[in-house]
């Protein structure tokens, strides 16, 4: 069976899922707003949001990096050490 991807923009449902005890369409838009999403309005009055814009604002990038992320800059202190032990002619330290 082939799985279909997720609609650009979340559904009426999911909107409403997200404004929980907020019905009316301009209510809605202010919740959303206050929540930092950035949305168009519909004709019908209703918020338009992007899913990619939901994602960006609530989704799991929000929380921080992921562990194999935390070393994807150089590591200074490593270098740092490797040249403190390293002989004048270029080699190594032997380890004990």
């Amino acid at each position: 069976m082939i799985e279909h991807p997720p609609p650009p923009f979340l559904t009426d449902e999911e909107i409403a899922g997200m404004c929980d005890g907020v019905r009316l369409p301009g209510a809605q838009r202010k919740h959303l707003a206050r929540m930092g999403l950035f949305f168009k309005e519909k004709p019908n009055g209703r918020p338009l949001v992007a899913r990619s814009e939901f994602e960006r604002v609530l989704g799991a990038g929000r929380f921080g990096q992921a562990q194999n992320d935390a070393s994807a800059g150089p590591n200074v202190r490593g270098m740092q050490e490797f040249l403190a032990k390293r002989k004048p002619n270029g080699q190594t330290a032997k380890r004990r």
